[in-house]
């Protein structure tokens, strides 16, 4: 696990606090979801055990910290928000934002707060994102967001729906400004 703490970090609609493993029986349907799972680097999940350890468990040479992401009136997960130390002040972006609240601004306001975060918190310097070329939804986040599309890297990744390309966006510490501000 990462030597950062996770800490609870808070939006306009949500509260983003640390994944537990119990999060994961509320992000399965969307991580078993076929068209959701699309632009991963793997399968959509049949298991539900197998997603909670993929969740929860940093594997050899990851180190990372995991958000989930909650509505501030309760409820389950309805996202998750991954970042992972890279060194020298970079560190690495991944999201998931539940099939039945994609395009309600949710990931914005997450991805917003993390970012923030990690600029004026955790004092990093480069944040980056990698992306299918054709994932088009959260190739405009990333550029809403302020990310610039630094290049493409091609046949990058071997996955369940062949060899793809990767795109890959970067947002410097003075390139920032908050979507909110």
């Amino acid at each position: 696990m990462t030597t950062e703490s996770t800490p609870t970090l808070e939006t306009t609609r949500f509260i983003l606090r640390e994944l537990v493993r119990a999060d994961a029986a509320a992000l399965y349907p969307t991580f078993a979801d076929e068209e959701s799972m699309r632009w991963w680097s793997r399968a959509p999940f049949t298991d539900l055990d197998d997603l909670a350890s993929y969740l929860t468990e940093n594997s050899p040479g990851w180190d990372a910290r995991t958000w989930a992401v909650v509505d501030k009136s309760g409820g389950p997960a309805i996202g998750r928000v991954t970042v992972a130390d890279r060194g020298d002040g970079i560190c690495e972006l991944g999201y998931v934002i539940a099939k039945e609240r994609m395009r309600q601004g949710v990931a914005s306001e997450a991805l917003a707060a993390v970012i923030a975060h990690l600029f004026a918190v955790d004092g990093k310097r480069r944040i980056y994102a990698d992306t299918d070329p054709d994932n088009a939804g959260s190739n405009r986040l990333l550029e809403k967001l302020g990310f610039k599309l630094e290049g493409r890297l091609r046949e990058q990744w071997t996955t369940h729906i062949g060899r793809r390309d990767s795109f890959i966006w970067g947002l410097l510490v003075d390139e920032w400004s908050s979507p909110t501000s």
